[in-house]
């Protein structure tokens, strides 16, 4: 048997304004895996065992939308290579939460296969495939996910350009916490390109105005100033509050991390759901994770990144 895994990832600053060209900055989670696992299968065929999600696939049955059948066959098109094969799939990466579930289980499934066959492929090609199962996910994704999981490194992401991935010089703690509302991050992009059309210049100016924290939270976390990295996420979440894409239950959440002594927090993601994220000393990451669980948050993960 073949093994392949993959970490999650997390928005740290940028989101929605990343659509407008404006930069955007993402890290990997390692701690939060997904495991893919190969063998050669008796039977005729290609099976594919969704554990978390009691399916099996098969692939000669597999409609073109389904996404692991879908990676499945690029890359054994990609290696020019088949078998009768049993891969299984699972994840400790919660789905539709920001975390990349998606593109790291189709990760995952690209290196065991590469593993299974003694085939090597470059974090791009890697990317790049996972970005075609990215499509079905998400419509027009950012690349975002793929890129940053593919490569397992802090990058830096502005659409149209080459992902650049970056050293952060001194770990720092985060912990993410989970709203329990689901982020419907097509709902939440549409609406801001609405507002986008009705006011280009305001919109305009909010996105320089995030394009402008991304550089500097990059600047800190390349000196290991981490500590300018709390009132840089605030700044944006402020301007994620002017986009409309914030809600009263992330505002709590933050609300309450702030007065537990965490040194920043924003939305990550989607906005109106999905995950709430903060940078905090590690000394204080449990009384932070506590007073958010204690105003509601549906789940808390504490990480450090950059180690």
């Amino acid at each position: 048997m073949k093994t392949g895994t993959a970490c999650g990832k997390i928005i740290l600053f940028g989101e929605h304004a990343v659509v407008y060209g404006r930069p955007a900055l993402a890290v990997p989670l390692s701690q939060l895996r997904a495991r893919a696992f190969v063998e050669r299968r008796a039977e005729r065929g290609i099976v594919i065992h969704a554990r978390d999600l009691g399916r099996d696939i098969f692939l000669n049955d597999a409609s073109a939308d389904d996404a692991l059948a879908m990676i499945t066959r690029l890359t054994l098109d990609k290696f020019g290579v088949t078998d009768n094969l049993e891969i299984s799939v699972e994840s400790d990466i919660p789905l539709a939460s920001g975390f990349g579930s998606g593109a790291a289980i189709s990760t995952a499934i690209v290196r065991a296969l590469g593993a299974y066959f003694e085939k090597s492929l470059a974090p791009a090609e890697i990317s790049a495939l996972v970005y075609e199962t990215e499509k079905m996910y998400h419509g027009t994704p950012s690349g975002i996910d793929n890129s940053v999981i593919a490569y397992e490194q802090a990058i830096c992401f502005v659409r149209g350009q080459d992902i650049t991935p970056f050293q952060i010089a001194r770990p720092f703690t985060l912990v993410i916490a989970n709203t329990g509302i689901a982020s419907p991050t097509k709902i939440t992009v549409g609406d801001v390109r609405r507002g986008w059309e009705q006011d280009p210049a305001r919109f305009e100016k909010i996105f320089d105005n995030v394009g402008a924290i991304v550089e500097h939270a990059q600047d800190a976390l390349a000196r290991g100033e981490n500590d300018r990295l709390g009132e840089l996420m605030t700044r944006n979440q402020r301007a994620l509050e002017e986009m409309g894409v914030s809600s009263r239950e992330i505002e709590n959440l933050i609300g309450a991390g702030m007065r537990a002594g965490a040194g920043g927090g924003k939305l990550s993601g989607g906005g109106r759901g999905g995950n709430v994220i903060f940078y905090v000393a590690e000394e204080r990451a449990e009384e932070v994770g506590r007073a958010v669980e204690e105003k509601g948050a549906m789940g808390v993960i504490l990480t450090r990144v950059g180690s």
